[in-house]
C-alpha cells in the first residue's frame, strides 16, 4: 500500500467515524446528503448511490470526482459546511471504489454506501413542495 492509500484509508476512516457519530443526527447534513446522492443517482439511471457508483465510466467517475472537489472547496470557502460536509462523503464514497484489494476499505465503503443509500431514501420521502 503506497502512502497515498495509506493517507486516503486514514481519512476515510475519521470521515466515516464521524458520519456514525455526528452525520446521522443532524438532519440538514443528512438531507444534503440524500438530495445531492438522490440526483446523482438520477443521472446515472441508478435507483441509488451504489448504483450509481457502478454504471459510471473511467470518464464519469474522474468528471464528477472533479466537480465534487470544486464544489466542495467552494462550499467551504462560502462557510456552508453542511454542503461540504455531504460532498465530502460522497466524493470518499466515490474513490473508496478504487480500493477493492483492503478488505478494510472493503467494509468501510459498504458502510459509507449504505448511509448515503438511506439518506437517499429518506429525502425521497420528503413531501414535495409546490
Amino acid at each position: 500500500m503506497t502512502t497515498r492509500e495509506q493517507e486516503f484509508k486514514r481519512r476515510f476512516a475519521a470521515v466515516l467515524l464521524d458520519l456514525q457519530q455526528h452525520g446521522i443526527k443532524d438532519p440538514v447534513a443528512m438531507m444534503l446528503l440524500g438530495s445531492l446522492a438522490s440526483d446523482l443517482s438520477r443521472d446515472f439511471k441508478a435507483a441509488n448511490w451504489t448504483q450509481a457508483k457502478q454504471a459510471m465510466s473511467s470518464a464519469s467517475y474522474n468528471t464528477l470526482l472533479a466537480r465534487l472537489q470544486t464544489e466542495g472547496n467552494a462550499h467551504v470557502a462560502a462557510g456552508r459546511d453542511k454542503h461540504s460536509y455531504a460532498i465530502q462523503a460522497l466524493a470518499m464514497s466515490l474513490v473508496a471504489r478504487t480500493q477493492q484489494a483492503d478488505p478494510d476499505m472493503v467494509t468501510g465503503a459498504h458502510l459509507l454506501d449504505t448511509v448515503i443509500n438511506s439518506a437517499v431514501t429518506a429525502y425521497r420521502k420528503q413531501p414535495k413542495a409546490g
